[in-house]
C-alpha cells in the first residue's frame, strides 16, 4: 500500500507540473532550442512548487565537435 500512496503522489507532483507548464504557454508550439525543451522539462519537474513562486528557467550550452 505504501508504494501505490509513493506512486499516486509523484503523479500528481508530474501532473500539476505538466498544467503550470501548460498555463505557461510552454505546449503552444514545440520546442525551437534546447533551452526551450529544458525550461518545460524542469517546469514539470518542479510540479506544484511552481504554484509558491518557483519559475524555473533553464539555458543549455551544448558539446561542440573537436576540430
Amino acid at each position: 500500500m505504501g508504494s501505490r500512496v509513493a506512486s499516486l503522489v509523484v503523479l500528481v507532483w508530474f501532473v500539476a507540473g505538466i498544467v503550470a507548464a501548460w498555463q505557461r504557454g510552454y505546449f503552444n508550439e514545440p520546442p525551437e532550442q534546447c533551452s526551450h525543451f529544458a525550461t518545460l522539462a524542469v517546469t514539470v519537474v518542479a510540479g506544484p512548487l511552481n504554484y509558491v513562486g518557483l519559475n524555473p528557467k533553464m539555458g543549455c550550452k551544448l558539446p561542440e565537435p573537436s576540430q
